[in-house]
């Protein structure tokens, strides 16, 4: 179970758009046209998909949580901007979105974990690559979970600011399932519960090209930090870049 909008008000803060993000991103779409098109899988409160939209980007983002997508929404200063959010999952991106489109299709923030049937995170990258323009890549960001998978209840990085912190643990069940469990604890010291029970899938790299060469991506690099540091079962990241 999600209780995301428990995090809606701390979210820019545990899941900044920083300067890394940003010049991420720079480097990964400079071989690219302007307008940059971007799909942005989980798009939380829309902060970085804004920064993109200013730079001249045309930026869609999907959303399932109302409270998480309404905030996106608020963000917005003007209709002329090429931006929009839609309440979607990406089980249904493929009917209503348009095929060969997009040069950048991402799944920020380990979003994608919470697919965690094998049949259905095979269909996800396959619709990412039928929704993607010739030459361009999906990037994915996730925990690495190889540094974790030896405990039975693994807790991952802290997240924190100023005012809040945010901890993650997983739960591997006697039949190998594994769940999450999210709580903020807050500089007051209230506790809210941010996901409890929900199942997900420990993708690793392995497992991810498996995936992407199946779809027909052909260019698989995954990288442990926002500077394309090298991936090591140490990082506590994993970044994909598929092409």
């Amino acid at each position: 179970m999600e209780l995301l909008e428990n995090i809606v008000e701390y979210y820019d803060e545990l899941y900044p758009a920083s300067d890394e993000l940003k010049k991420f991103y720079e480097e990964e779409t400079k071989e690219y046209e302007a307008p940059v098109k971007y799909l942005s899988i989980g798009c939380g409160v829309g902060t970085f998909e804004h920064y993109l939209a200013k730079g001249n980007a045309d930026v869609t983002g999907l959303e399932t949580v109302s409270s998480l997508l309404e905030s996106a929404n608020r963000k917005r200063r003007t209709q002329l901007m090429a931006l929009r959010f839609f309440q979607m999952s990406s089980l249904e991106m493929c009917r209503f979105l348009g095929k060969n489109f997009y040069n950048i299709i991402t799944i920020p923030n380990g979003r994608i974990i919470y697919t965690h049937d094998p049949t259905l995170m095979a269909k996800l990258f396959y619709d990412c690559k039928q929704l993607m323009a010739s030459g361009g890549k999906l990037i994915i960001h996730l925990p690495n979970f190889e540094k974790f998978k030896a405990e039975p209840i693994a807790k991952l990085p802290v997240r924190e600011s100023i005012r809040v912190r945010l901890f993650s643990k997983i739960k591997t069940g006697a039949d190998g399932k594994k769940t999450m469990y999210q709580e903020l604890e807050t500089g007051n010291g209230k506790h809210l519960v941010v996901t409890e029970d929900a199942q997900i899938m420990s993708l690793n790299k392995n497992q991810i090209e498996q995936y992407a060469r199946e779809v027909g991506f052909t260019k698989f690099a995954f990288y442990g930090d926002l500077h394309h540091g090298e991936f090591t079962q140490k990082s506590d990241d994993l970044i994909v870049v598929l092409s």
